[in-house]
């Protein structure tokens, strides 16, 4: 009878790794360096190495094993085949495969916005949902569209990037992916420090940002403290992701949004905000939705990646 499961969640500096039991209890984690040298050549060894240095560390056969999921950034396809990881110089690369042969296992896996999702979905904030959609508000904005417990990916892997919504049709300075007036270029860390940096340049009020590093982090933190300037800022972010979700919603009508991240440790205030443009713009059908924290936090990864081959 198979009892475990492993769980790998693929990142620039390192890859993190999850020992879990087939319920979804996690024994153990921990990370092992991305090696990117030569086209990241390593990487799949040293996963397989690191999975076999478990197992005989712990005297499980593989026999017990039902695989091993992974989660890696950029489009994957349903057969596991990551068509372009910039990051890791990889292309047309067929992992689960290669993986599947270096360790002896089953593997799966697929796009890591995507796989933490799934996570948040088997042991996190949208437990109790099986139709959800999980942001991730970072450095970036990453999304994952679960219908009937299942991710979608679309032909290439590439489905929900709810980042690239068209929000702003005025705007002059480009997204990260070329386009003009994403949603990303408000709703991301990136993009809340960024129009708080225009606020400052372009307006002479009084801010506490004016005195200290300017952080997504700062300016929720001066938002909550009433300041006038945070506000308008936040207001902002508000409007734009809340715009973006109604349109989601009205294509999709899940259950709930599960945002996680960096920027949603701002906590309940910021679901609060978003909720407010979110009842503005949305198609009145589907305007009872819930917004829900992701729990699992840095975890997500692993637990989604594990959930694959189960």
């Amino acid at each position: 009878m198979k009892k475990y499961v492993f769980g790998v969640d693929v990142g620039g500096t390192t890859i993190k790794m999850g020992f879990f039991t087939v319920e979804g209890e996690l024994l153990e984690k921990w990370e092992i360096p991305t090696r990117r040298e030569n086209n990241s050549e390593n990487v799949l060894p040293d996963i397989a190495a690191a999975i076999d240095g478990k197992l005989a560390e712990k005297g499980i056969s593989k026999e017990e094993v039902s695989g091993v999921g992974f989660g890696v950034p950029g489009p994957v396809t349903k057969e596991g085949i990551i068509k372009m990881n910039a990051n890791l110089g990889w292309r047309d690369k067929h992992a689960a495969k290669e993986l599947g042969e270096l360790t002896g296992l089953p593997c799966m896996g697929g796009n890591d916005v995507r796989t933490a999702g799934l996570g948040e979905m088997w042991k996190g904030g949208a437990a109790e949902y099986k139709n959800a959609v999980f942001l991730t508000l970072g450095t970036g904005v990453g999304s994952a569209i679960i219908i009937e417990g299942n991710v979608i990916l679309g032909a290439m892997g590439a489905a929900g990037e709810i980042g690239h919504i068209k929000v702003d049709m005025e705007e002059t300075e480009a997204c990260g992916c070329g386009g003009i007036g994403c949603a990303e270029q408000y709703a991301s860390a990136t993009g809340i420090v960024r129009m708080a940096k225009k606020k400052l340049a372009e307006s002479e009020k009084a801010s506490v940002l004016r005195e200290e590093e300017v952080t997504a982090k700062a300016v929720f933190d001066a938002y909550k403290a009433g300041d006038e300037l945070a506000t308008e800022v936040v207001e902002k972010f508000g409007h734009y992701l809340g715009y973006s979700l109604a349109a989601t919603a009205a294509v999709l009508d899940p259950e709930a949004f599960i945002i996680g991240g960096g920027v949603s440790k701002a906590g309940d205030i910021l679901l609060d905000v978003v909720q407010k443009y979110y009842k503005q713009y949305v198609w009145p059908g589907c305007r009872d939705k819930k917004f829900v924290l992701a729990k699992l936090g840095n975890d997500a990864g692993i637990y989604g990646a594990a959930s694959y081959v189960l």
